[in-house]
């Protein structure tokens, strides 16, 4: 079902960056799975032209690719290094390929918005949309940073990343002991025997 929906808005991209479909046709009649738990799972087909297509249910996959719901933000903030957080399993040729594409494809909703009301309204639109999410973006990072400092200053519930790393540091130090006493252990152990 979510592959239906999917397919047409993923080619109207696809048809105004022809690069994309380029570079698409090189992996023609290939089949790939997209996966989101449980938010996306969606399998399609590369088409000749560069586009793609539902992929049948009795359909190989030739590559898959899943990440997980928790980085979903980062996409928003487009982060790169989410991108090396994809779990691929199969051809990873084509997935390469399909992250790289997607990493540099680009949407210009004001464009179609503008064939829809006109170039100014459509300009202010995206204008006032871009204000919005950045509003709550920043909201939602202020939230966060008030949270960790209230549960690590007024109410501990967190540790302090000084804390934790000192903490790390001395179990480290305790394992060296430890090994370098096992091994004096083990040196008088030989000489007793």
């Amino acid at each position: 079902m979510f592959t239906f929906i999917a397919v047409t808005p993923i080619n109207h991209v696809l048809h105004g960056e022809s690069w994309a479909c380029k570079r698409l046709q090189n992996c023609a009649g290939k089949t790939v799975r997209i996966q989101i738990f449980p938010f996306v799972d969606f399998t399609f087909s590369i088409q000749t032209d560069g586009m793609i297509s539902a992929a049948s249910d009795n359909a190989t996959v030739d590559t898959s690719l899943s990440l997980s719901p928790d980085l979903l933000p980062y996409f928003l903030t487009k982060d790169e290094a989410v991108l090396r957080k994809i779990k691929i399993s199969g051809d990873d040729v084509i997935a390469r390929e399909l992250i790289d594409i997607g990493k540099n494809l680009h949407w210009d909703v004001e464009q179609d918005l503008s064939k829809i009301m006109g170039d100014i309204p459509a300009h202010r639109v995206i204008q006032a949309s871009e204000k919005i999410v950045n509003w709550h973006w920043d909201s939602f990072n202020n939230l966060s940073q008030a949270l960790i400092e209230y549960w690590t200053e007024e109410q501990p519930i967190l540790a302090k990343t000084l804390y934790i790393n000192n903490f790390v540091n001395e179990v480290g130090k305790l394992q060296s002991a430890a090994e370098q006493l096992e091994q004096r252990i083990q040196k008088l152990s030989n000489k007793i025997l």
